[in-house]
This record gives structure tokens, sequence and C-alpha cells, in this order.
């Protein structure tokens, strides 16, 4: 058996394709490519897949993040070549990777996502930057969201209003835990922007370091 990270793209043709489609995009990918799946037991056994965390409907990513347990132990470029000549339009691999076995699952290392937020439209950088600082310098943002409250300034880790070859676009850093995910259409709504008129995409997943064992006798 063999686990493998795959780093890929969640284009435009999968942008409303949800978390547990996309598991199922991904089983069909390898079957058409004739990759053996590990399965997991029990009663109804599953392909052994993992996602790094759950992208927002309507948004894209460059950086994705999948394990898979393949039954065979074949080299990463041969799975490479095989996996970009089957996988759909929407999903573009960039690299794949060799994890151990059993390594902890992927998700549980998940501290937080970084998104970048492409203004559609002309806007007023000295206003936008100004409503950022507003926002960050708060101790709370109270919200709700499906019928509780929660602090949304505790879940924003970092928020930057940069100017690039002449594109205005926000860098945002959002907590996601179990229980302490941030949106970055609540951001924006908070800051009193349509989220419509922005394109919103993760650029990045931050993991936490894996704890090295003492081995010392």
């Amino acid at each position: 058996m063999q686990r493998i990270r795959i780093h890929f793209t969640k284009g435009e043709e999968l942008q409303f394709t949800g978390h547990l489609d996309l598991h199922k995009i991904w089983e069909r990918t390898f079957r058409r490519a004739h990759l053996s799946l590990a399965y997991s037991q029990g009663f109804h056994p599953q392909p052994r897949i993992q996602l790094a965390c759950a992208l927002p409907l309507g948004f894209t990513s460059t950086a994705e993040m999948a394990d898979v347990w393949l039954d065979n132990d074949a080299p990463l470029d041969e799975i490479a070549v095989i996996l970009k000549s089957t996988a759909q339009p929407g999903l573009k691999i960039h690299s794949l990777e060799s994890i151990p076995i059993y390594e902890i699952p992927l998700q549980n290392r998940v501290t937080s996502v970084i998104y970048q937020l492409d203004f559609l439209d002309p806007v007023d950088k000295n206003q936008i930057e100004e409503k950022i600082n507003s926002l960050l310098a708060k101790d709370q943002i109270q919200r709700e969201r499906r019928g509780k409250t929660y602090d949304l300034r505790s879940l924003v880790e970092s928020a930057q209003l940069l100017d690039d070859a002449d594109r205005l676009h926000i860098r945002l850093q959002l907590a996601a835990r179990p229980g302490a995910t941030g949106r970055p259409e609540e951001f924006l709504e908070e800051l009193g922007i349509d989220p419509f008129s922005v394109d919103v995409q993760r650029i990045e997943i931050v993991l936490a370091p894996l704890v090295q064992k003492d081995v010392r006798a």
C-alpha cells in the first residue's frame, strides 16, 4: 500500500461542486486511470481519500490537497502522468508526493487558509484600506451563522491590501480549525463590500508542522 498527496487546482469548471462530490470526482478519476484504490474496513467500505478542507461553493483554488491510498506501489511520476491524462476539466494536478502510511490525517493538520480577493471593479484604495484597518483594530466582531453567534475577529488572522501589477486585491488569512472556520464572504460583508463584486481564490492551505517523536532510549 502507498499513500500519496496530490497538490491540485480546483478551477472554474468545478467552483460550484461541493466537498462530497469532489471526493466522488477523485474516485472516478482513479478508476478511469485504472489505479487500485485502497478501501476502508467495515460494512460499508469507502475509498481512502482525504481532502485537506472544504472549499466554499463559488470559489476557486490553486492550492488544494488530497491524500489517497493505493493498494499497489507505483512510481509517483508514472501515477502523475496517468492522472493528468484522465482528470476532468477544472481539475489540474500540480504535483504528487509520497506520505508515510500512518501519518496523521491531512485535515487534522490544517490550521488556516489564505485567500486572494481580487476586486472586479474600480474601488477607492484608501477607503478599503481604512475599512480593513478598522476591522483589525476591533477586539470582537459578533456575527450570526446558521442561528449561532460567533466572533469573526478571532477568525481573521491577517488581512492586507496589495496593489500588484496595477490590480488591487486583499490577501486574507483565516482560521480553518474544527468549529473555528472563517469565510471570506463574511469578511467582505463586514467591510461593506458585495462579495459578488470580488473574485475569491484560495491560494494556500497552512498545515501545522509534524511533531517529531523522541526516539532516544
